[in-house]
């Protein structure tokens, strides 16, 4: 498994001694979060639920870099399996800083030829995951924490039809982000969620059926990488993000603009 390989990880990083879960780790914009938070100090866990070998190649990559990293077996889908992985970050490595809510699933469709198993799935682990992995958090969490979650610029501009079930659940993280930071204010945890444009991963090719629309859509009339997302998830997460909290930024290329 390649990856961008920038510096070495640090303990010296502006996340030095700080421990992350990034859900869904194993691959494409969770693996290149999971590696740049390692490279900037932090003990990193990832879950994943249908790839081992590609969530044992990020935690080896981290590794040969110096950094520690574990992988946990985790359907986001499964509220009980999301707690487990909380607590197994926990016991892994002492503590809990950072949660990164990135797992995230999308089935599209007309409306009247979806079922309800469908959005009960999208549901369940773009929504209630998010729900929960934040909830068990904050049982762990001290001050001064973090929760950072993937959401999209569906849930602000669908551009073309069959995405209603997808946008919704993605329209739900942005409420749940700004309730939750009220909520946690007191407690100087800031919860921030950061919504991509087009990225290239294997799942969402820029070569894929709906690229030239997104491409055509998009003033930098490109992809981005899933590597350059990872320097403002970085920023949320560090201490010079102590005042952002509530906020819902777009990194996506000008999209909704």
């Amino acid at each position: 498994m390649t990856s961008t390989r920038t510096r070495d990880a640090s303990p010296d990083g502006s996340l030095g001694g700080k421990v992350a879960l990034v859900t869904g780790g194993s691959r494409g914009i969770g693996a290149a979060i999971a590696r740049r938070l390692a490279r900037e100090g932090a003990a990193v866990a990832i879950t994943y639920h249908s790839s081992p070998g590609r969530a044992d190649g990020v935690v080896a990559d981290i590794e040969s870099e110096g950094g520690r990293a574990v992988a946990i077996a985790a359907d986001s889908g499964d509220a009980e399996a999301v707690r487990a992985a909380v607590t197994g970050t926990v016991a892994a490595f002492g503590r809990l800083d950072i949660l990164v809510n990135n797992a995230g699933v999308g089935t599209m469709g007309p409306l009247g030829e979806l079922t309800v198993d469908d959005f009960d799935r999208d549901v369940a682990v773009n929504v209630r995951a998010v729900w929960v992995a934040s909830q068990e958090a904050l049982r762990h969490l001290g001050d001064g924490g973090r929760i950072i979650s993937i959401g999209s610029v569906f849930a602000d501009r669908m551009p073309f039809p069959n995405g209603t079930t997808y946008a919704l659940t993605k329209a739900a993280v942005a409420g749940f982000t700004r309730a939750l930071a009220r909520e946690l204010g007191p407690r100087a945890i800031t919860v921030n969620n950061v919504q991509p444009g087009p990225v290239a991963t294997d799942t969402n090719p820029p070569e894929g059926p709906v690229a030239d629309v997104m491409t055509g859509l998009t003033p930098a009339a490109r992809y981005a990488t899933p590597d350059e997302l990872t320097g403002l998830i970085v920023y949320l997460a560090g201490p010079e993000a102590a005042y952002v909290t509530g906020a819902t930024i777009n990194i996506d290329g000008g999209f909704t603009t």
